[in-house]
């Protein structure tokens, strides 16, 4: 399959079908929640898996306009900097980015998760070895998350994400990897 046909489907029309099985209620601090256009279903799921820790997570976090408080607890742990074993609340807005991109890519594999929260102290140690890695990086508030899918490239996973116009959007072709936050609406190449 071309990224261009991936992609085909992904107009306003096909960012609705992608998440007519949830509706969202946006916060007023996420001005760009135009790309989770409302839909007539009720549920919301995440899955997910972790080379380095070995696990795997397939989790209903939404239901009927509500976040499921146990579902958003095991993303936040699944989520942690595994390094230090530090958990912090994954912020929503990049839960809702990290589903509805997924269900753009119409691809049943779970996302690898490469990294989600980091500490201070991990976030300093990956920037000491790399350029990539933003001083004031949005994984040490939870609000961005590092994917990969197997049977997409990281162009079609970027375009998904672009395409729900909620936050940052980075493709590291080096790393094999997209960055998504729910920062301010941007793009770059690392």
């Amino acid at each position: 399959m071309t990224e261009k046909s991936a992609l085909k489907g992904i107009t306003r029309r096909g960012i609705l079908s992608a998440f007519a099985a949830t509706a969202v209620v946006a916060a007023p601090t996420f001005s760009n929640a135009a790309g989770f256009l409302r839909g007539a279903g009720d549920i919301r799921r995440l899955k997910m898996y972790n080379g380095r820790t070995g696990e795997t997570m397939d989790t209903i976090y939404w239901i009927e306009g509500s976040y499921i408080k146990d579902a958003l607890k095991e993303i936040n742990a699944f989520m942690r900097d595994w390094r230090r074993n530090e958990v912090k609340t994954i912020d929503t807005r990049t839960i809702d980015i990290m589903a509805a991109a997924h269900n753009l890519t119409d691809s049943s594999e779970p996302y690898m998760l490469l990294s989600g929260y980091r500490s201070p102290a991990t976030n300093a140690m990956l920037r000491s070895r790399s350029r990539g890695v933003a001083k004031n990086s949005l994984h040490m508030r939870g609000q961005a998350a590092d994917l990969r899918l197997g049977n997409r490239s990281i162009y079609q996973v970027a375009k998904a994400a672009q395409a729900c116009g909620g936050g940052g959007v980075g493709t590291y072709r080096g790393s094999n990897f997209v960055h998504m936050d729910c920062g301010v609406v941007r793009s770059w190449n690392g």
